[in-house]
């Protein structure tokens, strides 16, 4: 490889909400027990460096001592659309297409306040990402969950009966589709994407894709941008991206959206400028040009290379070791999403004690719950693969134990 995925990064003291935010009540996993190092497998970041052309973007900026207003230079935004032809087949995309936006849920909620007024029912698919259930519930729309269900290989899948039976019931005329899924790791098939748009289309239903996770596809799946199987969904749908679960830059603030439907774009670049904080940074500018460098598709190669050998090591350890657990294997993001169901059933166990249990030994995992898994487990898998063995080796060895 060109670039290391191997090396453990120690980033204590470095601001990292992975690391420093152990311990913090009611936010973050318990500390470990003396004797045990923590291994962050909780938050939705990454524990490598990412790839050089970032920092080195940055600091060549940085290093003119003037950080004044600024306008947007034409490389950011061709820097987004070689980046979306190349990674995703995306053709005709051009600047006026593109918009910022602090943060993919700030996106999300911009689209939302122009498509729906306050208090209509927003339809999400179940599991749900907890920053949809915050962001929505604060902003006055009322979610309805169309569960997901397992098929006989244990994938995933939209139930579109039911998808259309809660539009129906409930009026809805907007829903926040998240491709990949997050946090079932679901990298949908284009038929998938097809039917639920024409659902989407027969009911009138406009759509704000959270497509953040799009460059992170695991063993050969292939993202399909929801704006790509129709000309209606080319015009239906708000399409919000970020290089920020990409690259680990959340830290730096920003995302961009895809919208080809003028008056809808017209419309969401207002709502998004009402609050006068939806501003670029500077920095983050140079840090997108550096990761949409040619350098940054290796790299991102490279990544999901190596998160993808970390996904197969989990799973097939998962199968081997761990009777009562289950989980359906990602196929995009680097999030498991563990099913303890039986195993606390069987061992009389409670969800709340196997978290505990984790948190004790550095197992610094995720509940579950606030994602809409009853007995989950959120566990993140952006590490070197060592870090990896050693958590389910800790978990074979005080966690999963007869």
């Amino acid at each position: 490889m060109n670039y290391d995925f191997t090396t453990v990064m120690d980033r204590r003291g470095k601001d990292a909400v992975a690391i420093d935010g152990l311990g913090t009540p009611g936010f973050a996993p318990d500390a470990p027990k003396e004797g045990f190092d923590a291994i962050p497998m909780w938050v939705a970041d990454m524990n490598f460096a990412t790839v050089p052309t970032i920092p080195e973007a940055i600091i060549e900026r940085a290093k003119h001592p003037a950080y004044g207003y600024f306008f947007p230079r034409e490389e950011y935004f061709q820097s987004i659309i070689r980046w979306q032809e190349k990674r995703n087949g995306v053709t005709g995309l051009t600047k006026e297409h593109i918009g910022y936006e602090n943060g993919v849920l700030g996106g999300v909620i911009s689209a939302l306040n122009v498509l729906c007024s306050k208090g209509d029912h927003v339809l999400l698919h179940s599991p749900t990402y907890i920053g949809f259930t915050g962001s929505l519930t604060n902003n006055g729309y009322h979610i309805v969950h169309s569960p997901m269900v397992l098929d006989e290989n244990g994938v995933y899948r939209m139930d579109f009966a039911d998808m259309e039976k809660k539009i129906t019931e409930n009026k809805i005329h907007a829903t926040v589709f998240c491709s990949p899924h997050n946090p079932c790791g679901r990298v949908w098939e284009r038929w998938e994407v097809e039917q639920a748009m024409e659902l989407f289309r027969k009911h009138d239903v406009m759509v704000v894709s959270d497509e953040i996770w799009s460059d992170i596809i695991l063993n050969g799946h292939k993202h399909v941008p929801t704006q790509s199987v129709s000309d209606d969904a080319r015009n239906r749908t708000v399409a919000v991206y970020a290089p920020s679960k990409t690259f680990n830059l959340a830290g730096l603030v920003g995302s961009y959206h895809i919208i080809y439907n003028k008056i809808l774009r017209e419309r969401i670049e207002k709502e998004s400028s009402l609050p006068h904080y939806n501003d670029m940074n500077v920095l983050s500018m140079h840090a997108l040009i550096g990761a949409y460098k040619p350098e940054g598709h290796v790299w991102v190669d490279e990544l999901c290379q190596t998160l993808s050998g970390n996904i197969n090591f989990a799973c097939d350890y998962i199968r081997q070791h761990f009777d009562g657990v289950s989980v359906s294997k990602p196929e995009g993001t680097y999030m498991l999403f563990l099913d303890c169901t039986k195993w606390c059933e069987t061992h009389g166990k409670t969800i709340d004690e196997v978290q505990k249990a984790g948190w004790d030994v550095g197992v610094a995992w995720q509940d579950g719950r606030m994602f809409h898994g009853p007995c989950h487990i959120r566990m993140n898998l952006a590490l070197p693969l060592s870090r990896v063995q050693e958590a389910f080796d800790r978990l074979n060895r005080y966690v999963f134990t007869d």
